[in-house]
């Protein structure tokens, strides 16, 4: 057997099509530079679509690291915060349960020694995706077969 029987011969690397979505989009650009990143909690509600009464409760289970206040007492968010809640967002969107996401955010608060117990907590969490887009993909065979009948 020689070389090129065993080798496949190197793919092209696909070229994308720039109306298609990004598979990882880049992070959206802060409103506000860092040193100038103050956020109302109306301000953080505009900018995440999350309500300011879940803003409050992700802050009351821990799910939110601290949140500054003015002198007045009124909450001030950061860009930092807004990343997290990035974040928050997709891990919702996993499906993972809000234990396991109050657990990672102890985890992240903790420190640097707990990156292999957030890694395991990351892919338990990505091999129930895998199952559920493997789920979902069977799903949208039969309705491709149903279509197809109808077509």
């Amino acid at each position: 057997m020689t070389v090129m029987e065993t080798t496949p011969a190197p793919t092209p690397a696909p070229t994308r099509d720039p109306a298609a979505p990004e598979i990882c989009p880049p992070p959206p650009a802060h409103p506000r530079p860092d040193g100038q990143d103050h956020y109302t909690i109306s301000e953080v509600v505009a900018v995440t679509g999350l309500t300011a009464h879940t803003l409050r409760w992700y802050e009351r289970i821990g799910l939110m690291p601290h949140i500054d206040r003015s002198h007045t007492g009124q909450r001030r968010y950061r860009n930092r915060d807004l990343d997290w809640l990035t974040l928050v967002g997709k891990l919702r969107l996993t499906g993972m349960p809000v234990a396991d996401m109050v657990r990672y955010a102890e985890l992240v608060r903790e420190g640097e020694h707990t990156f292999a117990q957030r890694r395991e907590l990351l892919e338990r969490t990505r091999r129930d995706v895998r199952a559920r887009i493997a789920e979902l993909q069977g799903t949208l065979a039969v309705l491709d077969h149903k279509i197809d009948i109808y077509s």
